[in-house]
């Protein structure tokens, strides 16, 4: 019987691989990188063997889609931001048979799935970047799912509910990561550069402030009631599809967990992020 052994809202900021890359910037994201630090030292006590990242980079228009290759390797440059990721080797074991299971549980509660293995299908960043750090020397495997920018919040509520049943289903030890962002309001052009360390706009600053809060204090149904309207007014990172999984694998309004701050709230480009875990 597996078990869902890690769960966490985490970053996946180009400016964190610019921290650690270019000397320019070193020391620009230390709190994230803390962060991603306490995230595998938590991945080595909880003997995670396979991490399934719900990525809002990698972006899709139908159904809902899982990269179930049995190895995922390459060289990663963004084509969105060229100038802060590149040179990004990675090399990670996957997952065919948990993606198999997903795929049965979410066509079980009528939703289209599918589970690939082209070999030419790729990795996002919002997968790649916190791996590199959070599972090196965890050597776990790695299962990307997609976000699809149409789906509805309480359609990924059900999707995020048929993978907790089919990790309940497998073998091993699983870690869910939601890789996104709290607001996701980018800079225009012109303020991108003197921006890179700040929210674009009070409003969404403070929102993300209202639901830390809410979630420091377990209020999760009055969090949960927001989010849809949280995730169009705060402009939320692929229409916050990646929470509303977490959550739903969570129990939805039934969770009962409490969060663990791995990295503070912070501003980039515009964006409000955090690395946080919530406890299962």
């Amino acid at each position: 019987m597996g078990n869902l052994v890690l769960a966490a809202k985490i970053t996946h900021v180009p400016t964190i691989w610019m921290s650690h890359t270019i000397e320019k910037y070193k020391g620009l994201r230390t709190s994230a990188l803390d962060g991603y630090e306490k995230l595998r030292q938590a991945a080595i006590a909880a003997k995670v063997d396979t991490f399934i990242v719900i990525d809002t980079h990698w972006i899709v228009n139908q159904g809902f889609h899982l990269n179930a290759k049995p190895r995922h390797e390459g060289n990663f440059i963004s084509h969105e931001l060229p100038h802060m990721l590149s040179d990004l080797a990675y090399d990670y074991h996957g997952n065919p048979e948990l993606g198999a299971l997903i795929v049965d549980e979410v066509r079980a509660d009528g939703h289209r799935a599918l589970a690939h293995d082209h070999p030419d299908l790729g990795v996002e960043y919002g997968t790649l970047l916190p791996m590199y750090f959070i599972n090196k020397g965890v050597n776990a495997r790695v299962l990307p799912i997609a976000a699809n920018q149409f789906s509805t919040i309480d359609e990924n509520r059900q999707f995020g509910a048929a993978i907790r049943r089919a990790i309940d289903k497998s073998e091993g030890n699983v870690a869910l990561f939601a890789s996104g962002s709290l607001s996701h309001a980018f800079w225009e052009n012109s303020k991108s550069v003197e921006g890179v360390n700040k929210v674009n706009g009070a409003f969404n600053e403070q929102t993300d402030h209202h639901v830390l809060e809410l979630w420091e204090n377990g209020d999760w149904s009055a969090f949960l009631d927001m989010l849809p309207d949280y995730a169009v007014r705060c402009v939320g990172e692929c229409g916050m599809v990646d929470t509303a999984m977490l959550f739903g694998a969570l129990g939805w309004k039934d969770y009962g967990g409490s969060i663990t701050t791995m990295t503070p709230y912070f501003g980039s480009s515009g964006t409000g992020q955090v690395n946080i875990t919530f406890s299962v």
